[in-house]
């Protein structure tokens, strides 16, 4: 068995990191960089790169609306032109910085309206599919099921799905909004149990002790959770010790 760790790194406001991307580098096969939408900046790029090179993790972009105020967790309705622009003018950003993008996740209010809003998941599907034209291969799309996921299949490309291990799940298959109780999990040893559940029995339990089925290539950690970094090395530690490996699919 085998799976991907990613988390959701190089999130640098005003010069401030909001998490310890050293230690997190360390532990995981994918980085979600931040690329100027919601944080990030060009010295905060070059330096996830850097880490990235150094521990051999695949770096994806985590594009978001133009909303730094907000850190990106306020849903927007930009103009399907203006929103494709914007995530294209960041995944040149990360580039820029000396990224080898193998993929790319959709950040806050933006990774939840691509769910639902055909019309924002086309426009951030379209930036992609022209970076990828760049590139001369196909980036893959991490996410959630909807209409994200059938705006890549149309465009051509790939699509892994995620699970969220710090986060709660509603019955529905949702993420239980920031806020409500239940929405934040930082319990390391409930962390890691929760992965060796997804890996092992493909299913997670609800906010409402139900369980639900989740298929998932790939599962995530949030960088800026107090307690990510002791998650993800438990998270690791559970993962290596029962073989099952930590691999990047891109």
């Amino acid at each position: 068995m085998r799976v991907d760790l990613n988390a959701d790194l190089g999130e640098t406001v005003d010069g401030m990191p909001t998490a310890d991307d050293e230690a997190m580098f360390a532990v995981i096969s994918s980085a979600n960089v931040a690329c100027g939408g919601h944080a990030g900046d060009a010295d905060s790029m070059r330096a996830s790169v850097e880490r990235a090179a150094r521990f051999g993790v695949a770096v994806g972009a985590h594009p978001s609306y133009d909303d730094r105020a907000n850190f990106g967790r306020v849903r927007r309705e930009p103009p399907p032109s203006e929103l494709r622009a914007s995530v294209a003018a960041q995944l040149d950003a990360l580039t820029a910085a000396g990224a080898d993008l193998r993929y790319v996740k959709p950040h806050g209010a933006l990774y939840h309206a691509v769910i639902d809003d055909a019309a924002q998941a086309g426009a951030v599907v379209a930036a992609v599919a022209d970076h990828s034209a760049r590139l001369g291969r196909a980036l893959p799309v991490l996410g959630l099921p909807g209409a994200i996921a059938e705006a890549a299949a149309s465009a051509g490309l790939p699509f892994v799905y995620e699970a969220f291990l710090d986060r709660g799940y509603t019955a529905r298959g949702g993420l239980v909004p920031r806020g409500e109780p239940g929405a934040v999990i930082d319990d390391p040893a409930r962390v890691a149990d929760r992965a060796l559940r997804f890996v092992r029995e493909g299913e997670v339990e609800t906010v409402d002790g139900s369980r639900l089925a989740v298929d998932a290539a790939s599962l995530c950690l949030h960088g800026d959770t107090p307690a990510a970094v002791a998650m993800a090395r438990a998270v690791r530690a559970a993962l290596d010790s029962a073989d099952i490996e930590v691999r990047a699919p891109w």
